[in-house]
């Protein structure tokens, strides 16, 4: 009989156990930096796209040399700025939800400056002064991601010109090689661009986001906040780097 309480004690423990394995395993998963996929459950190339994407939106070719390191680094850095704050729960993070995005420079993209502010004020808080904290949050976010961002930049435009400058030398450098060594430095030059364009994007919803905030619920952390968009946009108009396509015009940005 002295067994029958032991057997149902370790029945009983068996789902609790099973409820700790996975919280484990999503732990695990969770994101990294500013709520971001962890860097050890994401591929090496993932951000690739966003080279292709920059050139084939204004109808130049994609080039097929692999990434240097700091390309890469450069478009995993980008990435951070190109996708909308807010434009995705948390948990959908955790959970790999990810898919390219459209340069600024389709046709048919149209940017909302106001879907920040409305997810920010739309979404279940505590209080408004949760609502501050975030949007705060979120600027310094970018804040503290532009300094790596554009030393990264600095470094590939830098490389670009040397490489540019040996084209102009080398003798036995083939068709292809030539073109997709064109390719790469465009692509290199507009996402830079497209990260420029990303953050004038993101300080105009700050803006309008703040703005809404003060008009619903006043409070001393808006001038806070409004500080860090100031400071922001400071960076934003004095950026480090600013390069032009290698071939063709500069890209205007649109809407």
């Amino acid at each position: 009989m002295s067994e029958l309480p032991q057997r149902i004690a370790k029945r009983r423990s068996i789902p609790a156990l099973l409820l700790l394995l996975a919280g484990a395993t999503l732990c695990g998963c969770s994101g990294g930096d500013f709520g971001r996929t962890r860097a050890d459950a994401r591929n090496d190339d993932m951000h690739r796209w966003l080279g292709a994407e920059a050139t084939g939106s204004v109808g130049m070719k994609a080039s097929q040399f692999q990434l240097t390191d700091l390309e890469r680094q450069l478009r995993d850095l980008a990435y951070q700025f190109i996708e909308a704050p807010l434009s995705r729960p948390a948990w959908k993070s955790v959970f790999g939800d990810y898919q390219p995005l459209p340069s600024p420079w389709r046709q048919k993209v149209v940017f909302d400056r106001t879907a920040y502010g409305r997810n920010l004020i739309d979404e279940p808080h505590r209080s408004f002064a949760s609502r501050y904290s975030l949007l705060i949050d979120n600027v310094r976010d970018d804040i503290t991601r532009f300094e790596p961002f554009f030393a990264t930049a600095i470094r590939v435009i830098e490389l670009d010109r040397k490489r540019s400058a040996s084209l102009k030398v080398l003798s036995d450098v083939s068709p292809r090689e030539r073109a997709d060594a064109i390719a790469r430095m465009e692509e290199n030059a507009l996402i830079v661009q497209w990260v420029q364009v990303s953050l004038e994007r993101r300080i105009s919803s700050y803006r309008w986001a703040l703005e809404r905030l003060v008009i619903q619920a006043p409070d001393g952390m808006a001038a806070d906040a409004d500080r860090q968009i100031g400071e922001l946009a400071r960076l934003t108009a004095n950026p480090p780097v600013a390069p032009v396509p290698v071939a063709g015009q500069a890209v205007v940005s649109k809407g």
